[in-house]
């Protein structure tokens, strides 16, 4: 079981259909909405401010949300926050994503359907414009998402809304194997691909 802890007695509120990792951390006022993922050692730390994971967003593994009183959190639906990333205070709109281990800090905005790069800093107040890439330290809009990314993107959200499912289906704690049985079976997922590799067979395409 997720360790999950009521505050003041506010307790974090988990849809049935949501996916959230035994190792995941949610504290307080927290609320994660349908068919979304919370992965590996993430913290959603809703002990100030309320922490909102919207439908089929994912939260990938060590993720940090967390915010002001009075300020709420939000991950919008079909929102992908990449591993080790951080979220404080802010906003990330519907479709958007927020690169692994990308900063998106108080008062900030991600647009929809917009792409915050790896390692990126959107500092407080910043506005990323729908459908834009932001990339930086701080972060600055680079151009318009092309429309071979925007479908990578949701493609790659629509993956994660499968492992969801595939988690609370299949996911159980076991010991570990000493040796690998003969013949070990891969986990292949259809369409899951680097977005580099993608831009680089679209390119080959085209030449």
């Amino acid at each position: 079981m997720p360790k999950v802890y009521a505050l003041e007695g506010i307790v974090p509120v988990v849809h049935p259909s949501a996916f959230v990792h035994d190792s995941a951390v949610l504290i307080g006022d927290v609320m994660v909405g349908p068919r979304a993922y919370i992965g590996p050692c993430a913290c959603l730390r809703g002990d100030f401010g309320r922490i909102v994971v919207e439908a089929g967003a994912n939260i990938q593994d060590t993720c940090m949300l967390h915010g002001f009183t009075g300020k709420d959190t939000v991950v919008g639906e079909g929102a992908t926050i990449g591993h080790g990333a951080v979220l404080h205070g802010c906003v990330v709109k519907a479709g958007a994503l927020v690169g692994m281990n990308a900063v998106v800090n108080d008062n900030a905005e991600v647009g929809e359907d917009a792409m915050v790069a790896a390692l990126a800093f959107v500092r407080a107040e910043a506005r990323i414009p729908p459908k834009a890439l932001a990339a930086g330290i701080p972060a600055k809009v680079l151009r318009s998402l092309a429309p071979e990314e925007l479908r990578w993107k949701r493609d790659n959200t629509a993956l994660y809304q499968q492992l969801a499912g595939r988690s609370a289906k299949t996911m159980q704690r076991v010991e570990a194997l000493e040796a690998p049985e003969p013949g070990r079976r891969r986990i292949d997922t259809a369409g899951c691909i680097p977005l580099s590799e993608m831009k680089a067979r679209i390119f080959k395409e085209r030449a």
